[in-house]
């Protein structure tokens, strides 16, 4: 019998194993390391600083003072309170819905719905780099698989006419993908699938977990920003990133929702989201992401974006998310540890989130990062070492 020490050597051989550090948090866009060293934190999905912002921390400690800390049973049981069925209401309306369920975490959100919606009979088509959760929850569905080249419109409809002749006429057929991806930044042509999946009777599950709270009025999502929501069938997104707090959720038609309050597993046995968390939610998408905080950190954003582009020559980037690719793994430990170094956090990204060859710095971008931290941030990826520079387009001062 293998021993979990010999998998973890093995792990450690090839430059993938991981382990935890413990961070302490110095302000929106700072930390200490576990030696105490200050860090500027570019690794954060924090992208309007809301979750160390005084607003949020007042609406949570308002919301623990009404409502406690734990909700003590699952939603089915007893553990639904008010503030859950307000976040819900609030939810559809913010994204023009007509129903909305909110998940303990973004993963469980993904693997719920899919398992939900999708069964033997049916066919799931989705992009290449869509997130593990939506990987995940495609494969414990059961339904037949199908995956197409990175936003390749083409591809997929072919696989679109292969469903329509393959699929029993009860069969659903679910295309999905993300707004922006976690990991390249880059955005899906939301115009051209929309269009494919309505050609082909199909429906489109959009996962906006990187485009919610940033694009679209109000930071309604990428959808909205490109006048498409109502075209879109099943909305996901997360309030752990922009937001700020913890907690997925899923928008869509009534019934829809009420089919997944029936068979999401990873809502039905998993107990509550704190009602405390539901309830300042609510608050952050009711008056925080579409008042004047949210625009104005969505401003501030852009402006950072648009100051990384000048400074480092390199095009003005599609989302906060800006991938520095290294290749090999040791290459991105090696840069990771230079930044570090630099006083900079960017973990290196390595297999199995990206594909083996793919390792890479995931720079993320966010409304509390400071002029300074951006000269800082474009200085040290100069100053890489040796075997990544080659890699990291980032241009040598003139």
């Amino acid at each position: 019998m293998r021993s979990f020490e010999s998998e973890l050597a093995a792990l450690e051989q090839v430059s993938l194993r991981r382990s935890l550090s413990v961070f302490q948090p110095l302000g929106s866009s700072s930390l200490t390391s576990p030696l105490g060293q200050p860090l500027l934190n570019f690794a954060s999905n924090d992208y309007l600083g809301f979750a160390s912002s005084p607003e949020l921390r007042d609406f949570l400690l308002e919301a623990v003072a009404s409502h406690g800390a734990g909700s003590g049973a699952s939603r089915l049981v007893c553990g639904t309170s008010q503030p859950h069925a307000d976040l819900e209401s609030a939810l559809a309306d913010f994204k023009h819905s007509e129903a909305a369920l909110a998940f303990s975490s973004g993963y469980a959100t993904a693997v719920g719905t899919l398992t939900a919606i999708a069964s033997r009979d049916d066919i799931l088509i989705l992009d290449k780099l869509c997130h593990a959760s939506l990987i995940d929850g495609a494969r414990l569905s059961g339904a037949t698989l199908r995956i197409f080249p990175h936003n390749d419109t083409a591809r997929l409809e072919s696989l679109l006419l292969w469903a329509r002749r393959s699929a029993n006429p009860n069969a659903r057929i679910v295309v999905v993908t993300e707004s922006i991806f976690s990991m390249d930044g880059d955005a899906a042509p939301l115009a051209e699938i929309i269009r494919l999946k309505d050609e082909h009777g199909a429906l489109l599950l959009l996962d906006e977990a990187h485009g919610f709270g940033i694009f679209g009025p109000g930071g309604r999502g990428l959808a909205h920003a490109l006048g498409l929501a109502h075209r879109v069938d099943l909305h996901m997104g997360t309030l752990s990133k922009a937001a700020g707090l913890h907690g997925g959720f899923v928008c869509g038609p009534r019934a829809f929702a009420d089919l997944l309050i029936n068979r999401a597993r990873s809502f039905i046995y998993s107990t509550a989201p704190p009602p405390a968390i539901a309830a300042a939610a609510t608050r952050v998408i009711t008056s925080l992401l579409p008042g004047p905080l949210g625009e104005s950190a969505r401003a501030r954003l852009l402006e950072n974006l648009s100051l990384f582009s000048s400074l480092s020559s390199l095009p003005l980037p599609a989302s906060p998310i800006v991938p520095i690719i290294l290749g090999p793994e040791s290459a991105a430990l090696d840069a990771a540890t230079a930044l570090r170094a630099a006083g900079i956090l960017a973990p290196a990204i390595r297999f199995p989130t990206v594909a083996k060859g793919k390792a890479r710095l995931r720079l993320t971008f966010t409304a509390s990062h400071s002029p300074d931290d951006i000269h800082h941030l474009v200085t040290s990826l100069r100053h890489l070492p040796a075997q990544s520079t080659h890699a990291v387009d980032v241009p040598a001062n003139p």
